[in-house]
């Protein structure tokens, strides 16, 4: 038997979960060494969920390269005149 589609909720499994299950919670443990083999299973420490990291500008790296043939940079980079404009 299928799910009737009014019942349905679109894009509710594709978000982000905040809270995450045993498993997931031994492993993110696991990783920061917060937890050995042997350890208990119940009472698990809280282990924060993962966040969306803010993007890092790159043009700081190249800025400094550009600084030096910035002004023969700048001359090369201006348009030409534009023609006359036909009648």
């Amino acid at each position: 038997m299928t799910i009737h589609s009014s019942l349905k909720l679109s894009g509710a499994s594709g978000g982000q979960r905040n809270v995450w299950t045993r498993v997931e919670r031994l492993a993110a443990l696991k990783k920061a060494g917060r937890w050995k083999e042997g350890d208990r299973v119940e009472g698990l420490r809280k282990v924060r969920t993962s966040f969306k990291a803010k993007a890092k500008k790159k043009a700081d790296e190249p800025a400094a390269a550009d600084a030096k043939a910035a002004p023969a940079a700048k001359a090369a980079a201006k348009p030409a005149a534009k023609p006359a404009a036909k009648k």
